[in-house]
């Protein structure tokens, strides 16, 4: 099953992109999925929340971050003093919660429209033992554009999950809670297409990494 989702997901990769970037994407697919014990492989298209009437205008496609660029990503993060609690907006089945556990991250929240990605994260986090016990984890179905952000949120996690219309609201609400709770945040962000709206917002790039000409990611910061 899983060697069939690799070579479907390398045909896709390599129409969508190209068939080098398909083998590297696949090769660390392979990699990360038997290091983390995960089965998030693969991309959805979201028709499923179409046929229940939810607007998926604004939403892209499910495709998982990739392992090589989140760890880079994460690591780094990780390394600031402080920062222990991790917010994925557009969590899908779980994968960046659970690296960013094995990275040392002690309180993670996931936010997702579809409740179906809610139930496989659920599911992954169940099966998957993390050491120490002493990881919270938190699941959230709900739409990224009226979820008000957690003031204990020291990073938001983003891999592309929507466009500007969506992305406006969330960097309203990340605003609403800095305004609440003034701190330091971090955003992580995997394919920047709405970076521009960040940095509108008062936030600077710290860190970027790019691989293939096309595998991309950032990490930015605004300060107190």
């Amino acid at each position: 099953m899983k060697v069939f989702q690799y070579i479907q997901y390398f045909f896709y990769l390599s129409w969508y992109w190209n068939p080098i970037l398909a083998a590297f994407i696949i090769y660390h697919e392979i990699r990360g999925e038997n290091k983390y014990k995960l089965h998030t492989t693969g991309y959805d298209e979201l028709r499923d929340l179409k046929k229940q009437d939810i607007d998926i205008t604004h939403s892209t496609m499910y495709m998982p971050a990739s392992y090589n660029i989140l760890e880079i990503l994460l690591k780094r993060l990780k390394e600031i003093p402080g920062n222990d609690c991790l917010l994925d907006i557009g969590c899908g089945k779980g994968r960046v919660l659970i690296v960013a556990a094995h990275m040392g991250f002690k309180n993670l929240i996931g936010v997702e429209i579809s409740e179906k990605f809610c139930n496989n994260t659920k599911e992954n986090i169940a099966a998957h033992k993390i050491e120490p016990g002493n990881t919270a984890f938190k699941v959230i179905h709900e739409d990224a554009s009226s979820f008000i952000i957690p003031d204990e949120v020291t990073t938001v996690f983003l891999y592309n999950p929507f466009d500007a219309v969506v992305m406006r609201h969330v960097v309203e609400h990340i605003n609403d809670s800095l305004q609440r709770k003034p701190r330091d945040l971090y955003i992580a962000y995997m394919n920047p297409q709405e970076k521009s709206l960040f940095s509108s917002a008062g936030f600077t790039e710290i860190f970027h990494h790019r691989k293939l000409n096309l595998l991309e990611g950032v990490i930015m910061k605004r300060e107190v």
